[in-house]
């Protein structure tokens, strides 16, 4: 039986990346395929660009704007297909992408999710922030990718050219078996955008399958479309939602020093931004931790949390990476994972 595929993209105030990059998707050559907008209640025109000038592709209208976790998980709600390609507006397709994606699924049952390599939109011989050739997590839980250590980029010369497992796909373009995603329980709407995917892959994991790279895939990702970087409610966002994730899949003593020492070390990092001048990233990282602490004792209830936690995970680095990028000044992916591990 052939699989059935949905290009979903979740859209709000986006309409100058749709007229830039929804032709490129439209053109996508697989038979049985779908291209389909969800829009988070725009007050660009989006919805009315698009009646005008794809009739082809189907629209999910809300009513208001529901982040990106909730945004998403009430689109695939309606949306019946045998495989999702959640595709950030801003991304620009090239020939042949969709493929290497569904191939790969395909062959490998136990094979969950995976995303292409994605490049810069501005800056093509680089990688993007934004997952670049695969997402890892490090022992406190940091996320970092194959091309992407905290702010360092590399430039793209194949050294991530072979397919792997990676601990997470990036949102900006997650290639997803449907019936995982739902098994998984969706996103988690409590985050209501930023690292939400990490989590969701954590939890895939958990469950038993893996993720992968598929670096044959390639697409080029603007990147801060709808948050720029340096946004205070991004970081906020990042911070908040990091340490959630860390209560919800860790258990045991690890939780508890994991998340004792991250404290420190972020408010070591905010008391720093502060003394140079950067008070909204402070008041952004300890509004997060107290909303951290709202959220174990109010709303948890509110959270998708994993049916099982104690499964190896891949893609997982038993290393401090702030200590051996800041520190040891080791900038790129292969000079600090030098084989892969499991926890």
């Amino acid at each position: 039986m052939i699989p059935t595929v949905a290009i979903v993209i979740l859209n709000w105030n986006g309409k100058k990346y749709l007229e830039q990059f929804l032709p490129g998707v439209v053109q996508t050559r697989y038979d049985h395929l779908q291209v389909v907008v969800a829009d988070n209640g725009s007050t660009d025109e989006s919805v009315s660009y698009l009646e005008r000038h794809f009739p082809q592709v189907r629209i999910i209208r809300f009513e208001e704007n529901h982040g990106f976790a909730k945004g998403y998980n009430l689109a695939l709600e309606q949306v019946s297909a045998d495989y999702y390609l959640l595709l950030n507006s801003d991304v620009q397709v090239t020939d042949g992408f969709l493929t290497p994606l569904l191939n790969m699924l395909e062959a490998e049952p136990s094979l969950a999710a995976c995303q292409p390599k994605i490049l810069s939109y501005n800056h093509p011989a680089y990688f993007e922030y934004a997952g670049a050739a695969g997402g890892w997590l490090d022992h406190f839980c940091y996320p970092f990718a194959r091309g992407r250590v905290f702010d360092f980029t590399e430039t793209d010369e194949g050294q991530y050219n072979t397919a792997g497992p990676v601990f997470w796909a990036s949102g900006a373009a997650l290639f997803i078996r449907s019936a995982v995603f739902h098994e998984a329980g969706g996103f988690d709407p409590y985050f209501f955008a930023h690292q939400e995917e990490i989590d969701l892959c954590w939890r895939i994991q958990l469950l038993g399958y893996t993720i992968s790279s598929c670096p044959a895939s390639v697409v080029y990702h603007v990147g801060g479309g709808t948050l720029p970087k340096g946004n205070s409610l991004k970081t906020y966002l990042n911070f908040r939602n990091n340490h959630i994730m860390m209560y919800k899949n860790m258990y045991g003593w690890r939780r508890i020093y994991v998340i004792l020492l991250r404290a420190i070390l972020d408010g070591v990092s905010a008391f720093k931004s502060l003394l140079g001048g950067d008070g909204g990233y402070f008041i952004a990282v300890a509004s997060a931790h107290l909303s951290f602490v709202k959220w174990m004792l109010v709303d948890q209830k509110k959270s998708v949390f994993p049916k099982n936690k104690k499964r190896p995970l891949r893609g997982f680095l038993k290393k401090n990476i702030a200590w051996e990028h800041f520190v040891k000044g080791k900038k790129k992916f292969s000079e600090i994972v030098d084989k892969e591990v499991t926890n």
